[in-house]
């Protein structure tokens, strides 16, 4: 099974950006989707075949995640589970016979990590979520997890040590949900492999220099890793300040 993971950046906007080129190009079982900005009946996409799964924010023009899926789900959940945490549409679980899907949208800890506690309550309560459903069936988690794990995640990290995405705090909890029991799908491919990005700022010309970070995953339980057939960073796909990232999974019936 062929899955894919995006941060649109507004999909209104990506859609006059070559949105659906890429969508019908890369022909994937599931198309995950983060930062959609968008509010229930905002846009019309018809998308044949495909089941459309959608979790707004409650603040208009902000967040939000969406799933299209040729495969219908046994059952579909939105959030993770806490209140205080439930408000930003960050987070749709799909479950499936052999697997969950959960794709999310991570907050950012933002400028000055002024943001950061709202980010760990976060962390700590999908860690403990995603526990759960790896003790119930394998799990599948995708999304823009705004954190580069390792310096040769992002082109500078020595300047960038202690920002959003590079904080020692962030980087420390994508280490504990790995330790718990999970494994980074393309890293766990391309071992050393530097200069693979996801994403980059507009500012700089930093996607022409190529100055980027890798901050959208595909986190797999640890019994899935013999199963993954590939991974793969689109960086050949514009329309977002994020590209496409993908993962070939060979699901067992």
């Amino acid at each position: 099974m062929k899955f894919i993971s995006w941060n649109v950046n507004g999909l209104r906007a990506c859609m006059g950006k070559g949105f659906m080129e890429a969508f019908l190009g890369l022909d994937a079982d599931f198309f995950s989707l983060q930062e959609t900005k968008m509010q229930p009946g905002q846009l019309e996409l018809e998308l044949p075949g495909y089941a459309q799964f959608w979790y707004s924010a409650e603040k208009k023009g902000y967040s939000g995640t969406a799933v299209f899926t040729k495969h219908k789900p046994l059952s579909v959940r939105y959030g993770v589970g806490v209140e205080a945490l439930d408000h930003e549409g960050r987070l749709i679980t799909l479950e499936y016979p052999q697997f969950f899907l959960v794709t999310c949208y991570t907050p950012n800890a933002q400028d000055g990590l002024k943001r950061i506690d709202f980010r760990m309550q976060w962390e700590d309560a999908l860690r403990e979520y995603m526990k759960k459903l790896d003790a119930e069936k394998p799990v599948i988690y995708c999304g823009d997890l705004n954190v580069a794990h390792e310096e040769i995640d992002l082109k500078n990290p020595k300047t960038n040590r202690g920002n959003a995405g590079f904080s020692d705090e962030e980087r420390g909890k994508f280490s504990e949900l790995l330790e718990a029991g999970f494994t980074d799908s393309w890293r766990w491919q391309h071992p050393g492999v530097t200069d693979q990005y996801s994403w980059w700022s507009y500012r700089f010309s930093a996607r022409e220099k190529n100055v980027g970070w890798r901050i959208d995953y595909f986190v797999v339980s640890d019994r899935l890793r013999e199963r993954i057939l590939s991974t793969d960073i689109h960086q050949e796909i514009f329309g977002s300040d994020h590209c496409p990232v993908e993962l070939q999974l060979r699901i067992e019936n």
